[in-house]
């Protein structure tokens, strides 16, 4: 299925902040709560048939890029870099939609990773609609890009529905992984047990 290419330019992100609830103190690994607000909190980029792009206010100038094309959503995060407006994408292949708090991972109050709840909409193979019993639920870990060097990108999921730890288990993969993880050559993977509805990713970078 060929999806529409957002031509967003990833700047804009660095202007927008927002306000930030239950940080820890600085100085250690800690994580910090924001809302995508999509009324106050964004600026709409782009809009086409089948769907729209907007940069929207994340945590202390780190922005998020969301877009969202056939029913499909796609984030990314931090100061990334102009290869976004090559036609980046990260999602699944299942409809699906994001949850509206993302969870940022701090290092001395920098982020350096995010986590986001996905919830896939997989179809129920009696009626090929989506329902209620076959929906799934994935936190999926992003690597945030810095100023200057601009790499963001998916680098791990955790299936939130096979793990009872899943939380746990995400802000692992977040501590051990980010900042460390090449996006235009390493392939994230599912972390933990991956049950049937964990949906099956799908990922375009530009260069």
């Amino acid at each position: 299925m060929r999806f529409s290419l957002f031509p967003v330019f990833a700047l804009v992100c660095a202007f927008l902040s927002a306000p930030a609830a239950l940080a820890q103190e600085e100085g250690e690994l800690s994580s910090i709560y924001t809302k995508m607000d999509f009324e106050t909190g964004c600026i709409r980029m782009s809009v086409d048939e089948v769907g729209a792009s907007f940069s929207c206010a994340g945590h202390r100038g780190y922005g998020i890029l969301f877009a969202e094309s056939d029913l499909r959503q796609s984030v990314f995060f931090g100061y990334v870099g102009p290869w976004y407006a090559d036609g980046a994408w990260e999602s699944f292949s299942a409809f699906n939609q994001t949850n509206d708090t993302v969870e940022w991972r701090l290092s001395d109050g920098r982020p350096y990773a995010t986590i986001l709840r996905w919830y896939i909409e997989n179809p129920n193979p009696d009626t090929g609609a989506p329902d209620e019993a076959h929906r799934g639920q994935v936190l999926v870990v992003s690597r945030v890009a810095q100023p200057g060097e601009g790499s963001a990108c998916v680098v791990g999921y955790v299936d939130a529905l096979a793990n009872p730890n899943a939380n746990e288990m995400a802000r692992d993969v977040a501590d051990t992984l980010a900042a460390d993880f090449t996006c235009m050559s390493d392939a994230p993977a599912y972390h933990g047990q991956r049950g049937p509805l964990a949906g099956e990713p799908m990922r375009v970078l530009g260069q």
